[in-house]
């Protein structure tokens, strides 16, 4: 716990494993509760919200983590108060423009077209842009504490709340969007209204100088959030060609599966941001040490998955597990390639390295999408985990192919 990167990297874990466990727990309920169309109505939505607040954030989480820190109280609050209301205000153009054009696209999404479908979309996507960023204000100033106990609020106020509409008798689609947005928004207000100040004594967020900020978010979009999105993209829009290709109902069956196994995939993510973190506090942090940091999180997990995945998922039921058995393990055996790629990319992206990182998720991105859209209908929901782990094995060998490139240069060795 005297190590930074360690001790962040594992509150950032631990936020991810407290989200996991918890949200396993919100789906199960809803679940068992609520008719399986209709939470897959619930998931496609969120799913659609997710990808498109990735589209729309501007990069402004890691423009955080590189500017935040040592910044002067002034310049703070109008980078965070920059960041917050420029990345909300594109999320929430880009989700009323998706209400209108995704349901064109992909019939499958026509519950966007009524007014309560295309408010949803909009209200998630904002909600899921504005936690996202305010996490990357605690993660630049490597309080991982902050950020974990936010979190924790957020996971048990989303099954509370689940909890309360289910007693009032809505068992809908809208009433599960409802009890996952809402907990979202009312703990990002307490965040900026509460948690900045302490986080940063003396600082109150202003709304004032914003203009300031655009030539910097302006190099955050072609910088960071290429990177980000190329990274982050896929896994967002993997549910929402499911939907697309296949239907509300079997993206519930991908969907419950994506989550259990997400509990790996968000483990190198957050320990490359806390190494990015570390590097952009003139903190020593080597990859060896870090890559130590995400073996020890996900070997024992994805060994548990490997063996019992089928009976985690049958506990939904029976027919989560048959559907959903295979796919599961196929996206464990994702985790190890996905954990290099993104390793190699916090630390080409410490040294500048932008358009390397950009090309190594493209690669990455393409290949999974690409194949996800061509196997689904012949293979049905294990082609997006056979597509998944095709993509990351693309990227892990091209970071091989790359580090050994620059050794035989001459050029400073990975280490």
């Amino acid at each position: 716990m005297s190590d930074s990167l360690a001790r962040n990297s594992l509150l950032i874990m631990a936020t991810t494993v407290v989200n996991g466990g918890l949200g396993y727990l919100y789906w199960m309920l809803a679940a068992r509760t609520v008719a399986q169309p209709q939470v897959g109505t619930a998931t496609a939505l969120i799913s659609a919200a997710t990808a498109l607040s990735m589209i729309a954030n501007l990069g402004a989480g890691h423009m955080f983590i590189q500017r935040l820190p040592g910044a002067a109280p002034d310049l703070w609050s109008r980078i965070v108060g920059g960041g917050l209301f420029y990345g909300c205000a594109a999320t929430a153009a880009a989700a009323a423009a998706g209400a209108v054009l995704v349901p064109m696209a992909a019939a499958n999404f026509g519950f966007l077209e009524r007014p309560d479908g295309a408010a949803a979309l909009i209200c998630a996507a904002t909600a899921i842009t504005a936690t996202t960023l305010l996490d990357n204000v605690y993660v630049a100033h490597r309080a991982g504490h902050g950020m974990f106990v936010r979190n924790v609020g957020l996971a048990a106020g989303k099954i509370l709340a689940l909890v309360a509409i289910l007693a009032a008798g809505a068992h809908s689609a809208g009433a599960v969007v409802l009890s996952w947005t809402l907990p979202t928004l009312l703990v990002s207000a307490v965040t900026i209204g509460a948690g900045l100040g302490r986080l940063r004594p003396g600082v109150r967020l202003r709304l004032t100088g914003l203009g300031a900020e655009l030539p910097h978010l302006r190099v955050a979009l072609t910088g960071h959030h290429l990177i980000n999105l190329t990274q982050a993209g896929p896994a967002a829009l993997l549910p929402v060609l499911v939907t697309a290709r296949l239907g509300p109902g079997a993206n519930a069956h991908f969907y419950l599966a994506w989550m259990t196994a997400s509990m790996l995939f968000m483990v190198s993510p957050a320990v490359a941001s806390a190494l990015y973190a570390e590097r952009t506090n003139a903190a020593r942090a080597g990859l060896r040490r870090a890559a130590l940091v995400v073996l020890s999180m996900v070997g024992v997990p994805a060994a548990l998955l490997l063996a019992a995945g089928d009976r985690i998922l049958a506990m939904f039921s029976a027919g989560y597990a048959a559907e959903g058995g295979q796919l599961l393990q196929i996206l464990v055996l994702a985790a190890i390639p996905d954990a290099i790629t993104n390793l190699a990319v916090a630390h080409w992206r410490s040294r500048g390295e932008f358009q390397l990182c950009r090309r190594l998720n493209l690669a990455r991105a393409v290949t999974c999408l690409g194949l996800t859209w061509l196997l689904l209908p012949g293979a049905g929901v294990t082609g997006a985990g056979i597509a998944w782990l095709a993509g990351q094995a693309v990227a892990a060998l091209l970071v091989g192919a790359v580090a050994l490139s620059l050794t035989a240069g001459e050029k400073a060795p990975m280490t």
